[in-house]
């Protein structure tokens, strides 16, 4: 049994990817590791948009309390913050050696047209749990915060949220705006390789509106402002891909032009 010029090729790019995963994977190991360190500053930090909800009902900011009802449930709970440290820290370095995974296989002009993405993709991660930490997440806690507050006024209803649920739903959804907003960033690249074209995108347009809907209702918690929250960035990013695709279709096609009037 022998083996010909593509098995080579074939197990050098598994080599290759074996070699890039287990870069990545040291990295996030190192970065999850620094977060556990720092998981206590972590939790403030995370539970900042909580304190804005509670100064937005009326409340203390500083009379913030989470409960925990489970054996070893504070525990898991800070290694579930530092593994979400360690997954924000690590992306760029994921992303840069996916890119570098690709790279070899791509012409020189391709690589050029996909480093702008390179640095694209973190900030738009960046700008997506901003905005989930920022507005979304206060928004929500708020409205929660305000179902204390009842017509009787023997009835009291307080709103203690457990440690667990709480990172839960702030982490998941950080995460899920984070990555969502990497839509143009995926749009872009796949017209950019003729995968896609704008006349696609704006023909999906309305299967893409339901579909941003769905994926909302299945990452956000069960409540109507998350859904919302998520679903609606979707739908004016896949506007905005729209219109960066008809951006790089306009690009290419005078390209081309230009390359015939020259032959």
């Amino acid at each position: 049994m022998s083996f010909d010029v593509s098995d080579a090729l074939l197990i050098d790019h598994f080599k290759e990817l074996r070699r890039r995963l287990i870069v990545s994977l040291s990295f996030f190991f190192l970065a999850f590791l620094l977060c556990f360190i720092a998981k206590e500053y972590i939790l403030d930090f995370l539970l900042l948009p909580y304190q804005w909800a509670m100064k937005f009902s009326g409340g203390n900011p500083n009379d913030i309390r989470l409960q925990s009802t489970q054996v070893l449930e504070t525990f898991l709970t800070k290694l579930k913050i530092a593994a979400f440290g360690g997954i924000v820290l690590a992306f760029p370095v994921i992303a840069f050696q996916g890119y570098c995974f690709i790279a070899p296989g791509l012409y020189k002009s391709e690589r050029l047209a996909f480093f702008p993405f390179l640095i694209a993709s973190p900030i738009l991660f960046l700008i997506g749990s901003a905005f989930v930490y920022c507005i979304i997440a206060p928004l929500v806690l708020w409205f929660s915060l305000l179902q204390q507050l009842t017509p009787k006024t023997y009835l009291q209803i307080e709103f203690i949220a457990k440690i667990s649920e709480y990172l839960d739903f702030i982490t998941s959804l950080i995460l899920a705006f984070g990555l969502v907003f990497q839509l143009p960033v995926i749009i872009s690249i796949l017209v950019r390789t003729n995968l896609l074209s704008c006349a696609v995108l704006v023909a999906i347009r309305k299967w893409a509106v339901v579909i941003a809907f769905i994926i909302a209702a299945m990452v956000t918690p069960s409540d109507m402002f998350s859904m919302f929250g998520l679903a609606l960035p979707m739908i004016m990013l896949y506007e905005v891909s729209i219109l960066v695709a008809r951006v790089i279709e306009r690009k290419r096609n005078r390209k081309a032009q230009a390359t015939s009037d020259k032959s």
